[in-house]
């Protein structure tokens, strides 16, 4: 998209939202409604795209992409009319006679740049926020999913004016193109690494924004844990997505007199889950191009793979692999594993063991395996990150319920449901002052008898 063509697009999305269209609620829910519908009609070639991107199955597309943007819609249109009323507030009595309240008002036009291992989710979740909000949008999706970019470009547009919703594919160039641009609110799901770049645009203009980010999430196992449990989802944490998810258990960190029992049931979840070879199983994806395939790669070390490690470059597919007693300093201890590979680590005193982990990056996910209730309230309040469970993994993003959102270095606002409402509007303040009284305290010049007056009410 040339500059030209992009600022009249720009254009023509403030005009819509300056004729108060998206405003009414019965808007919103329309809005909501045709794209529920375009949804359903579009489902299968979602599941194409995605199967031609990720090589993920129909199952797995539905549950963890398309089944959640359709749990956010029904949430959003079962409360949206509560959302967008006014809360009234207490009116001091050195205010009075007046009437408080917040009024929930839509940024405008804003921008959704949304990442690559989860494309559907990604961009129409938040999408499904912002038009609830009342708010035009304008996405950007991946270039490294372009079936998918180019399957959710196609239901938009079947469904919407481009002065309503666009959708801008492409890559860097056109980023960097839109970055450029002063949208009212920017909503960014990707890496740390662009983020900061992100955030760095945005501050150009004063533009407010929200960034959903990843990390390297611990997952503690502490002695009480059901280690066979704790192994099954974790595998199915871990190895979903083939690891290219932004809250999967990037490492394990296992009390030492259980590590065995954990890595043998590890090995036995990731046979029962996939197969003696995973790599012929057609329901195990892949890894989203050869650039994420080579790093991965250069992240194992053959001399610790205790389970996995086999590839197929022609496929681009990598075996889920343990790779045991790794340790901090290693290579694969310094970023975000996004991918198959599993490491895991021990420790013989938990407290020691939370010192580490605080003493990282605020990662996105912590999860926690364990019976003991003084445990959960220990890791709970020593450790800072975005969201978790405790004896099992990722299902805290699965809800409209509760906010998802990162903290530190993982991100910054939250969204679903209520949270996601709240992340593209701003809450005005207003009180509404009566005219048939007027109390002449605050008014100079100033009187005794104003002053006692002053010291009462307030």
């Amino acid at each position: 998209m040339d500059q030209a063509t992009l600022d009249s697009l720009m254009q023509r999305q403030r005009a819509h939202f300056a004729s108060g269209a998206t405003l009414p609620v019965d808007a919103r829910l329309q809005a909501l409604e045709t794209l529920e519908q375009a949804l359903a009609t579009h489902e299968q070639a979602l599941l194409d795209a995605l199967h031609t991107d990720l090589g993920k199955s129909q199952m797995e597309a539905f549950i963890c992409e398309i089944g959640l943007v359709k749990s956010e819609i029904d949430w959003m249109r079962t409360h949206l009319k509560r959302l967008c009323r006014p809360r009234h507030a207490r009116t001091p009595l050195v205010q009075f006679a007046a009437t408080s309240y917040q009024s929930p008002s839509p940024y405008g036009t804003v921008l959704i740049m949304s990442p690559w291992n989860y494309p559907v989710l990604l961009t129409l979740e938040p999408l499904v926020d912002a038009l609830a909000a009342g708010n035009t949008a304008v996405i950007k999706p991946s270039a490294y999913a372009p079936a998918s970019a180019d399957a959710i470009r196609r239901l938009l547009e079947d469904c919407f004016d481009s002065s309503y919703v666009a959708v801008v594919t492409g890559g860097r160039a056109e980023n960097q193109a839109l970055l450029k641009q002063q949208f009212d609110k920017i909503f960014f799901t990707g890496s740390p690494t662009v983020g900061k770049l992100v955030m760095e645009s945005a501050a150009q203009h004063l533009t407010p924004v929200t960034l959903e980010l990843g990390g390297k999430s611990p997952c503690i196992v502490e002695k009480s844990a059901k280690i066979k449990l704790a192994a099954r989802r974790i595998v199915f944490g871990k190895f979903v997505n083939c690891g290219q998810t932004c809250v999967a258990p990037d490492y394990v960190l296992c009390d030492a007199s259980v590590h065995d029992a954990l890595v043998t049931a590890l090995k036995r979840e990731i046979v029962a889950q996939f197969g003696e070879r995973p790599l012929d199983n057609p329901n195990y994806g892949r890894i989203v191009n050869e650039k994420h395939f080579d790093r991965l790669l250069g992240l194992i070390d053959g001399g610790r793979i205790v389970h996995g490690g086999a590839f197929n470059r022609s496929e681009l597919r990598i075996e889920p692999t343990i790779i045991d007693q790794a340790n901090w300093d290693d290579a694969i201890m310094q970023e975000e594993i996004f991918g198959p590979l599993l490491p895991v680590l021990t420790y013989e005193n938990l407290d020691e063991a939370l010192e580490l982990i605080e003493a990282k990056p605020r990662p996105l996910a912590l999860y926690c395996f364990t019976k003991n209730r003084q445990v959960k309230r220990q890791v709970l309040a020593r450790c800072r990150f975005g969201g978790g469970c405790i004896n099992d993994t990722l299902i805290h993003l699965a809800t409209s319920e509760m906010p998802f959102g990162g903290v530190g270095e993982s991100g910054m606002g939250s969204y679903h449901g209520k949270a996601g409402f709240e992340e593209f509007t701003h809450e005005r303040s207003i009180v509404d002052k009566k005219t048939w009284i007027d109390l002449p305290i605050r008014y100079q010049p100033y009187k005794a008898v104003h002053e006692k007056l002053a010291r009462w009410f307030i």
